[in-house]
């Protein structure tokens, strides 16, 4: 891990932002740090206060809001199921980019194997850190080994073969593959007392191979939506993602990259529900339904921060998002070691306290995300990011 201080806002080829694919420029695409930063921007509090205002406001649609800031309790589906497979999708289409250029300046598929690899064994390591901190160093069985960044390594160095390997259709090929056999996976191999075929909460295939062959802490007791099986499904995300970063990186398709990237959000939605009719769309199995239905969300999402702001050039309502996304694992981080939410009640509580005391918990919140940003931002003023 790394802290960047330049007058000019780049990264390297190993890093996960985008730069231009022709090795003649190296032009930022705004568009996918303003995508992360919104992707972020719940998980930075942003969701979390939308969360409290349900039930205080009186207004269906922020508590139909609200509601779509929780996880269902396990089939079905809400915008933040959408969330971290947005954020897994984000990396495939930034890692395009990053190769393309590490390959026009002459780095080979070793070396660039070999940066991925490493950036891969950080980031699990800081996974760990970050799902278990305070550490339990001497009791190894309550260390959970599954972890949000670890998946993001793993399905980048993944992903880095299969872009270095396979061409565009191979590649789309080898991800419907991958959810194919996890299907027949979890349909066909029978969990020991429950059978094939058995998609319950106990039952399932993927919890039974968790406890089975997982060691340490598993987040559900029973599964880990984070543990060994839903690995597979989950970096097709990213697989998918290099698709999406191709068609932007094709300067030959300007004019047809955005029928290409509505094509990838409009078939992923459709088909992802037709599965879903069999296969239930459920974020805790990353069942494969789950996986197309949010990779064509996240075409959809592509085009729509592509167009507006790279290609329109509409740029200004974008800056909000762009300073989040710019140092998206510091906020992270953040969130997990700072209590912005104590700041925020000792700078704040004098102007809510007249308040009723139902709506402290709102603006405490709101506080605590507004001092989120403004601590991006300084380090934005600073030229200063984290990379790994």
């Amino acid at each position: 891990m790394s802290i960047s201080s330049s007058s000019e806002i780049r990264k390297d080829p190993e890093m996960g932002s985008p730069v231009s694919a022709a090795p003649t420029a190296s032009k930022r695409l705004l568009s996918i740090d303003a995508l992360r930063g919104f992707d972020m921007l719940l998980i930075a509090g942003g969701g979390t206060f939308l969360v409290l205002l349900k039930g205080k406001t009186g207004i269906g649609a922020v508590d139909w809001i609200a509601n779509q800031l929780t996880h269902p309790a396990w089939n079905g589906f809400t915008f933040y199921d959408f969330i971290f497979p947005l954020f897994l999708f984000i990396a495939g289409v930034s890692l395009t980019f990053s190769l393309n250029k590490g390959k026009s300046l002459g780095l080979s598929n070793g070396t660039l194997y070999r940066k991925t690899f490493v950036r891969m064994i950080v980031l699990i390591l800081l996974g760990m850190l970050y799902k278990n901190a305070p550490v339990p160093f001497f009791e190894p069985a309550q260390i959970r080994l599954g972890s949000v960044l670890g998946r993001i390594g793993l399905a980048t160095f993944v992903a880095t073969w299969f872009y270095l390997n396979m061409g565009f259709y191979k590649r789309l090929a080898s991800g419907m593959v991958i959810l194919l056999l996890y299907y027949a996976a979890l349909y066909l191999i029978p969990v020991p007392g429950y059978g094939a075929g058995d998609l319950s909460f106990e039952g399932n295939l993927v919890g039974w191979f968790d406890r089975t062959f997982l060691p340490g802490r598993l987040h559900q007791v029973t599964y880990d939506e984070l543990g060994i099986l839903t690995q597979f499904p989950a970096l097709c995300l990213t697989l998918f993602g290099t698709l999406a970063g191709e068609v932007i990186g094709k300067a030959w398709l300007d004019k047809r990259k955005g029928s290409y990237l509505a094509i990838g959000g409009i078939a992923g939605i459709v088909l992802g529900l037709l599965w879903g009719l069999h296969f239930p769309i459920n974020k805790h199995l990353w069942s494969s339904s789950f996986i197309l239905l949010t990779t064509g969300m996240a075409f959809l999402f592509l085009l729509a921060f592509y167009w507006v702001i790279d290609v329109w050039k509409i740029r200004k309502w974008a800056f909000f998002f762009q300073v989040i996304g710019l140092n998206s694992l510091t906020i992270y981080f953040a969130y997990s070691f700072i209590d912005f939410g104590f700041t925020s009640r000792k700078l704040f509580y004098g102007l809510y306290a007249p308040l009723p005391e139902e709506w402290h918990a709102v603006f405490q919140a709101f506080g605590a995300f507004l001092l989120v940003w403004v601590f991006l931002y300084i380090l934005y003023r600073l030229k200063l990011f984290v990379k790994v």
